[in-house]
């Protein structure tokens, strides 16, 4: 007489990670109805998720990118340091293509904005924790514009942010230790590469892209 027997499936652990705790109360309703996942770990800051991550070791993790103290970022690359195959699904409320464009490069597998949970968060985990990389089509277009425009470089943001302030090239050559004729041509690239009509248009581009911050 055959005997049956019964397979069972190991649940995909998850830790959430998000300085407000209704996402987190939300997310974890919604985990919690899923029978082929468990919510292990709750982190209300970077710090915080480093830690829990050591203790629990998740499967798969949902990371708020702006959070006070060590942001969702930050968090993310120290966390990979350690543990290289952390499976990590940014999650935020702002699409900036520069935001998207620094976690991926920070290495996260996944990004879903933040009105997109309800919708599209247990499809997203099951995804990367089979190995798969998620970028829903809406963060796909918004990446692809980041380089079609063109990337900042890192002293062109720092010339920028100080446009942003008010600054005129010689007040920003001066915090710089450059002369003002190579700010002068930092802030005319930056122009061209936003496809900015003046430094004001250029500074608001920025801001919606996340490449600064007012």
């Amino acid at each position: 007489m055959a005997t049956a027997t019964m397979t069972t499936t190991t649940p995909i652990t998850i830790m959430c990670v998000d300085d407000h705790p209704l996402v987190r109360k939300g997310i974890a309703l919604i985990v919690g109805n899923e029978p082929d996942m468990r919510l292990v770990a709750e982190a209300s800051n970077g710090r915080q998720a480093v830690e829990l991550f050591r203790q629990f070791r998740p499967d798969v993790t949902l990371m708020d990118l702006r959070m006070p103290g060590l942001d969702g970022i930050g968090a993310v690359k120290l966390i990979l340091d350690e543990f290289p195959d952390a499976r990590v699904i940014a999650l935020t409320s702002f699409d900036g293509d520069q935001e998207i464009y620094r976690a991926l490069e920070a290495g996260v597998k996944g990004y879903l904005l933040k009105e997109m949970v309800h919708t599209d968060v247990l499809t997203a985990i099951r995804q990367v924790h089979a190995g798969m990389r998620l970028m829903p089509q809406e963060v796909a277009q918004r990446l692809q514009q980041y380089f079609v425009h063109g990337v900042l470089t890192p002293r062109e943001v720092e010339v920028l942010e100080l446009v942003a302030k008010g600054y005129a090239n010689k007040e920003i050559a001066a915090q710089l230790n450059k002369a003002a004729g190579t700010v002068k041509i930092h802030v005319q690239n930056i122009l061209t590469k936003l496809n900015a009509t003046d430094r004001t248009h250029a500074v608001s581009i920025a801001v919606q892209r996340g490449i600064i911050r007012l």
